[in-house]
């Protein structure tokens, strides 16, 4: 089993790969996110251990990237603190489980035997072009039936081209890609491999070149109307409406980009105007109250424009505006060196937010709550390109409007507003009271734990910073609207002979759509199971007559139920308790008391990866034997 650890801490390090080769794991290591990402997709590997705090891109942006590029193998994360949200957070970028330092080894290795069985359940993924098919799993490339006997090199470039059917690859890319650190070749290794792939491929009959070369960039898939990759049709005219899509909203980003910096100057003279204030003794605080607005608002966008560390600025001077202390004057001194450390921070080139697209595009419905118009535009016009049809209201009374006149599939809210009295809060309740099957997405510029928590137990479905770009903002709304059509009608049966937690548990998945079966009783579980035929089970450990871990024995080992995700409860935290569930085959593993908003993360993602498996399965039963 070929291990890849992404993460920074040398004696983590150590331990891990004590540890792991201990067990006969191959390890490979990458000490920053962005190595960790390029090797992830580069090669194949059965688990990805991936630190949270990482230099260069945290393990959050590496693992919703990973999920967003369609990255199927599980993910454990690791994480230094002990923090709710964080584990919700991992959860939600699509990690499949996370663990807390300090680990002890027999846990951890548990839970990657658990992952790795589970992913092993996951039918074979082939990859295909016309009558060419490349077996991710087993390593095999057939044509028209013929087997393909290929070097390493010419299977990683046939599979990279097929992984990345839209993506022009130069030679330096592809020597970086598909050949070791320890190799040396030059470009033109790159060509006698293409050249030799493609005479294989001509000697078992297929008359179409493959690979096409684009003259002076590099080589990409040849686009052909019929080809599919991953068994869905992409057609080469969606392709170029897509490519123009995306360049006119490169042009727009631009555009608004300078209309941004136009509107700084008005806002930078708030900010000096504020300095002036602060270096007196009577200090207009109307002037003070609009600074901070501003600064607010400046936290909330610029991110998004390409200028992360604008936000973290922006960040400062609205904290600064806030404080009591220090002294006026000190205030007045440390506002200037942040306005001027802000204006240099915007005068350097920005980073491109602009993402390629998935091959699946929404029809949805999106209104966004939010008072700050200019990221609002700038949301809007992504959002457009996404395909979501897109309602803006600048407070909470024009957003209960819209609520009611045309309801949204998905909603995205800020928490504050400058100029109405209701907070996002008070607002995400009362619409998850009354629209719980819409998906709500907190978008604001305030990171407290406490916002996030309170959001988490009103219902929200995720919880957005403003640093974020506009893609992955719309992304995140994606998925949530594909986390809801998972619940539609999704059946749930829970174990337990505590009837609090039964209610509990019913209280907190019924508004997602999904069906909940209570069992007090484990004698008559077998009766129940096949009756209600659920698509989860969630099993107390300790009950009278048998006990949770019986139950999942007795589920693992009959051949019709035994794929049946199971999540286990328990008030014990016990290392040893912890690896007899994952040793009968529990696939997760929930502390009591139930912290709501893990409980949701929890079942959406094992009820996601299960999708994902019938899916699969049903397309590898229709392919041609």
């Amino acid at each position: 089993m070929k291990i890849l650890l992404i993460e920074d801490d040398e004696n983590t390090i150590s331990l891990l790969i004590e540890t792991l080769s201990t067990f006969h794991y191959q390890i490979e290591i990458a000490k920053d996110g962005e190595t960790g990402l390029e090797l992830a997709k580069a090669f194949s590997y059965d688990l990805l251990i991936l630190d949270v705090m990482l230099p260069k891109l945290d393990g959050i942006c590496v693992c919703r990237q990973l999920r967003q590029d369609r990255y199927q193998n599980p993910i454990l994360m690791l994480t230094a603190k002990e923090d709710i949200s964080l584990r919700v957070t991992s959860l939600e970028a699509g990690a499949d489980d996370y663990i807390v330092k300090p680990f002890d080894a027999s846990e951890l290795i548990a839970r990657i035997r658990a992952l790795i069985r589970r992913s092993r359940a996951v039918l074979t993924t082939v990859l295909t072009w016309e009558n060419l098919q490349l077996d991710t799993n087993t390593k095999e490339v057939t044509y028209g039936g013929k087997r393909l006997h290929l070097t390493p090199k010419e299977y990683g470039l046939l599979e990279i081209f097929l992984q990345n059917p839209h993506r022009i690859f130069s030679r330096s890319v592809l020597l970086d890609r598909i050949w070791s650190s320890g190799e040396f070749p030059g470009e033109e290794a790159v060509t006698t491999q293409i050249k030799g792939l493609r005479q294989k491929l001509k000697a078992v009959g297929m008359n179409a070149d493959l690979i096409e070369t684009v003259y002076g960039l590099g080589y990409r898939l040849k686009q052909e109307e019929k080809s599919t990759f991953n068994n869905q049709k992409i057609f080469s005219s969606d392709s170029v409406q897509k490519q123009q899509a995306e360049a006119k909203l490169m042009d727009i980003v631009a555009e608004m980009q300078g209309e941004l910096q136009e509107s700084l100057r008005e806002r930078f003279d708030l900010l000096e105007q504020a300095i002036v204030q602060l270096a007196t003794f009577t200090p207009e605080t109307q002037i003070i109250k609009q600074a901070k607005v501003e600064a607010h608002r400046l936290a909330g966008s610029l991110g998004s424009y390409g200028y992360p560390e604008g936000t973290k600025i922006a960040r400062k001077i609205e904290n600064l505006l806030e404080e009591s202390t220090p002294s006026l004057q000190n205030k007045s001194v440390q506002l200037a060196e942040l306005v001027k450390s802000l204006q240099q921070t915007l005068q350097q080139q920005p980073f491109s937010s602009v993402k390629t697209l998935s091959s699946t595009v929404t029809s949805a419905k999106l209104l966004i709550i939010d008072d700050d118009m200019v990221l609002t535009e700038r949301l809007r016009l992504e959002a457009v390109i996404w395909g979501f049809q897109v309602e803006v209201a600048a407070n909470p009374t024009i957003g209960k409007t819209l609520l009611v006149s045309n309801t949204p599939d998905v909603v995205l809210l800020d928490l504050s507003f400058a100029d109405d009295n209701e907070s996002g809060l008070a607002l995400l309740g009362e619409m998850n009271r009354n629209y719980p099957k819409i998906p709500i997405l907190v978008f604001t510029s305030n990171n407290q734990l406490s916002n996030r928590i309170q959001a988490a137990r009103l219902g929200a479905r995720s919880f957005l910073h403003k640093t974020m770009s506009a893609a992955e903002v719309l992304s995140a709304a994606n998925t949530a609207l594909n986390q809801n059509s998972v619940t539609t009608n999704t059946k749930i049966l829970i174990v337990d002979d505590d009837p609090s937690i039964l209610n509990q548990v019913s209280r907190v998945l019924s508004p997602w759509g999904i069906q909940v079966t209570t069992l007090l009783k484990p004698q008559i579980f077998w009766e129940v199971l096949e009756s209600t035929k659920p698509d989860l089970l969630i099993l107390d450990i300790e009950m009278p007559y048998f006990n949770g871990m019986e139950i999942c024995q007795a589920v693992r080992n009959d051949h019709l139920w035994s794929p049946l995700p199971v999540l286990f409860l328990s008030a014990y935290a016990d290392r040893e308790i912890l690896y007899k569930v994952y040793a009968v085959g529990g696939d997760d593993y929930i502390n009591k008391p139930i912290v709501e908003p893990e409980l949701i993360s929890r079942v959406l993602n094992r009820l996601e990866r299960s999708l994902l498996r019938q899916k699969l399965g049903s397309q590898h039963d229709q392919q041609p034997n």
